[in-house]
């Protein structure tokens, strides 16, 4: 028997049901499921960067299961069902491709002999960013910002980037990638100087002007800074599990071996990459 997305969703409201519910799930709520759902997210992305592909169906289904916890919510203070997520996603996609949908329905197709690699132009990206802010005036009317949509709930890093990046629509920019490298250095003598003065909170607030300043380098150089620092991390896992071993062989405990003994094995580590 292979299961369906009818199923899911019939599982779903057995899980809630007052009576026959598991206890746990009948507890949860909307905020006490957000951090599911960022975990989850994190999970998939995960599985991905490692090519994990045997795995991916899982943390895929879990993901898909916090969709369908939100629906049931919606459900049962009668706001929406998840036909109403799948509703609303389709229509705003045949919105966003008009060069896909030309007519706007799900039945509608390009002209025959127009390829779509002819139409991702500059005029297509416009289109699609049209199209998107115009939905954001509709959700914001009484309070236009081109800031106003971005998630609070993002990973900081993610965020600065998207912030930054809207900001940049409407010309608040450098100009090139060297004039952030500009002001990395600035923000890292500011740093300097509050480190100088033993002024330790002026210190942490300007380590986060550098942050935010290295994420946009990042988006400067069309890159992720959320995946930059996880490829850095993996290194510095790999690397550092590299001296753990090292140590361990020689039966050396990590706890008494000095900064050098580490940093000459973090430097065989390097050499072997």
């Amino acid at each position: 028997m292979r299961y369906e997305l009818d199923d899911l969703l019939t599982l779903m409201q057995v899980l809630r049901d007052p009576e026959q519910g598991c206890p746990w799930d009948i507890q949860q709520g909307w905020d006490s499921i957000v951090p599911h759902t960022l975990e989850e997210a994190y999970e998939v992305a995960d599985a991905i960067e490692r090519r994990a592909f045997d795995e991916l169906p899982g943390e895929l289904g879990d993901l898909l299961f916090q969709v369908v916890y939100y629906a049931q919510f919606g459900a049962e203070e009668q706001r929406f069902d998840f036909h109403d997520i799948v509703h609303t996603l389709t229509a705003k996609m045949l919105r966003r491709h008009p060069h896909v949908f030309p007519e706007g329905t799900l039945g509608s197709r390009r002209p025959p002999g127009v390829s779509a690699e002819e139409l991702q132009t500059q005029q297509v990206n416009r289109r699609w960013e049209s199209r998107k802010a115009e939905e954001r005036a509709e959700r914001a009317a009484d309070a236009p910002s081109v800031l106003d949509d971005v998630p609070r709930t993002l990973p900081a890093l993610s965020r600065a980037a998207k912030l930054s990046k809207r900001a940049a629509r409407v010309g608040f920019d450098w100009p090139d990638a060297e004039g952030v490298v500009d002001k990395i250095r600035e923000e890292l003598a500011e740093v300097e100087q509050a480190l100088a003065a033993g002024d330790t909170r002026h210190a942490q607030e300007e380590v986060g002007d550098l942050l935010f300043a290295v994420t946009n380098l990042a988006r400067k150089l069309k890159a992720d800074p959320e995946q930059c620092l996880r490829g850095t991390n993996a290194k510095f896992e790999r690397r550092f599990r590299y001296v753990e071993h090292a140590l361990n062989t020689a039966h050396r405990p990590l706890e008494k071996a000095s900064l050098e003994e580490m940093e000459t094995h973090w430097q065989a580590a390097k050499d072997q990459e």
